[in-house]
């Protein structure tokens, strides 16, 4: 959908939780040292000005990760430290985040020079923001096509291994099927990849069509983690959450205590969960 903009809602606790999941998977997979194919579906751009109008507009950071950022000196685990040292880049003179990251920043910041990201975004604006931001940076491809027909002509990558994060808009209602048929066909295509599917959780659930299609298939090993506002909005996203195919082994508990060290009500004030939804 060309008329999104992810500037009016960067720093939300959606992307907490999408962006924990995410440098936790590639720190993990890190581990060993064979070569990582990135691709990231709908990259957006490659950071958000907080400070700015758009973000001012819906206000969505403060409760989101401005809340993090006052948080942080509980947050003392290494997979905490690891965002908050990257966000302290982008801290402003007064104790806020001014700038954060979007998720190519957020895989670049951890790609190795074995390693590869292919960022796909569509909205011209957006991509040539993220264009911009590509140009010269070691081992990234920016692409201006539809992210999920691009991952699917990319795979299997050249790389021994693969890490995927796909998290449109779902302004489309049929982004929940086509996205649970993209990834179906992108794990047989490549069945020992990692794929992170971030969805919203919306009044009258339609995130229930994206897992039960992918649970109905033949997709072994998925995950789910959701985390939903104590005190839910009027309008828009009670939650959020993520499905995520092989993950690496002790990732769930990771995730997990991560996302409970943000639970408390002195933090985001969300209830988080994590489920097989597929069992390993």
């Amino acid at each position: 959908m060309l008329s999104y903009l992810h500037a009016f809602h960067a720093g939300n606790f959606a992307d907490i939780q999408k962006h924990s999941a995410l440098v936790l998977a590639l720190r993990m997979m890190q581990a060993k040292p064979s070569a990582i194919a990135c691709f990231d579906t709908h990259a957006g751009s490659a950071g958000y000005d907080l400070a700015g109008d758009r973000a001012q507009k819906t206000g969505e950071a403060d409760s989101g990760i401005q809340k993090v950022w006052r948080y942080r000196q509980q947050l003392q685990s290494d997979d905490w430290q690891a965002l908050i040292e990257e966000l302290a880049a982008g801290a402003g003179p007064h104790g806020e985040i001014e700038r954060y990251p979007g998720s190519p920043h957020w895989f670049y910041r951890y790609l190795r020079d074995q390693d590869s990201l292919t960022a796909f975004e569509l909205h011209p604006a957006e991509s040539e923001t993220l264009a911009q931001w590509g140009a010269g940076r070691s081992g990234v491809r920016i692409c201006r096509e539809d992210g999920l027909k691009g991952l699917l002509r990319g795979l299997p990558p050249r790389q021994p291994r693969l890490l995927v994060l796909t998290d449109p808009s779902y302004e489309v209602k049929s982004e929940y099927e086509d996205v649970a048929e993209a990834l179906t066909r992108a794990w047989q295509k490549c069945r020992h990849g990692v794929y992170l599917i971030w969805y919203p959780i919306l009044a009258g659930s339609p995130h229930e069509r994206l897992k039960n299609a992918v649970s109905g298939g033949p997709v072994r090993k998925v995950l789910c983690s959701e985390i939903t506002l104590r005190q839910s909005p009027e309008r828009g996203m009670s939650g959020s959450g993520m499905l995520v195919i092989n993950p690496p082994w002790g990732f769930d508990r990771r995730l997990a205590a991560m996302m409970e060290a943000v639970s408390a009500s002195d933090g985001l004030g969300i209830t988080s969960t994590m489920d097989w939804l597929v069992p390993e």
